[in-house]
């Protein structure tokens, strides 16, 4: 696997024994044992994508999350952020989506939006 927690991208080697990691070779920082773990219990993603604007200077602002989430519940918190859209103006940081499919994490802007000229 590729260890995804800091820019090394280390190509990690898990051997696995009763659900416990047995060795692990290539990670050249700590957070490679923490990933190998993670990743095999309860793996966590990131999502970043963009959300519908009225009355904007553009029509997407870009949005992530607050923290990772379950990566089983990817296709969950993306069908709840499919459904709003927003109106402009729109700080960067803000609350666009909260407690994103009871998950308690947020969906949060990247950029800001101002309104149209006419």
């Amino acid at each position: 696997m590729t260890c995804i927690l800091c820019p090394n991208g280390c190509k990690l080697k898990v051997e696995v024994a009763n659900n416990e990691i047995a060795s692990l070779e290539g990670a050249r920082c700590p957070r490679g044992e923490k990933f190998a773990y993670q990743e095999l219990n309860d793996p966590h993603r990131n999502i970043a994508t963009s959300v519908l604007v009225k009355n904007g200077d553009i029509q997407l602002v870009s949005v992530r999350l607050t923290e990772p989430i379950p990566k089983d519940r990817i296709f969950d918190v993306m069908k709840e952020i499919k459904k709003v859209t927003c109106t402009a103006p729109i700080a960067s940081g803000q609350i666009i989506l909260s407690d994103v499919a009871g998950l308690g994490v947020d969906v949060i802007s990247t950029k800001e939006i101002m309104n149209a000229v006419n």
